[in-house]
């Protein structure tokens, strides 16, 4: 079993790593990178593509189904920001920020399990250029 370009593409996004494009990756060529081993650096590509079937799995059930489900839930919680309250019911003002807090907990626990430091569109994980 394999990952699909489609699975892989999600990790990357919700890895907070931009989009591939019509760059090439490989083992030697990829945006994302993360130490293995002491003096060996491997690519996010190649921890896709040489994951175990169990690892596979785990991040298809635990990971990905679970951040799908949590990315829709934050574009469907835009439906109540026109509602303050009704009858007895009253929204949580920090529906979103309390959802997009818990999609990014579970982001970046997938990038532990991965390997990978969290990337540059993923809050303070990963990569970051500053000029002095």
């Amino acid at each position: 079993m394999a990952l699909t370009d489609q699975q892989k593409a999600d990790v990357r996004r919700f890895a907070g790593y931009p989009m591939v494009s019509d760059t090439p990756t490989d083992d030697s060529r990829d945006f994302a990178y993360s130490w293995v081993s002491p003096g060996v650096w491997r690519t996010l590509y190649h921890r896709l593509e040489n994951m175990k079937p169990e690892e596979e799995q785990i991040l298809i059930t635990t990971y990905l189904i679970n951040l799908y489900t949590l990315e829709t839930a934050i574009a469907a919680s835009g439906a109540d920001l026109d509602t303050d309250k009704a009858a007895v019911w009253t929204r949580n003002k920090n529906e979103v920020a309390d959802r997009l807090a818990l999609f990014d907990t579970w982001r970046i626990r997938m990038c532990r399990f991965i390997g990978i430091a969290p990337g540059p569109m993923l809050g303070s994980g990963g990569l970051r250029v500053t000029r002095a």
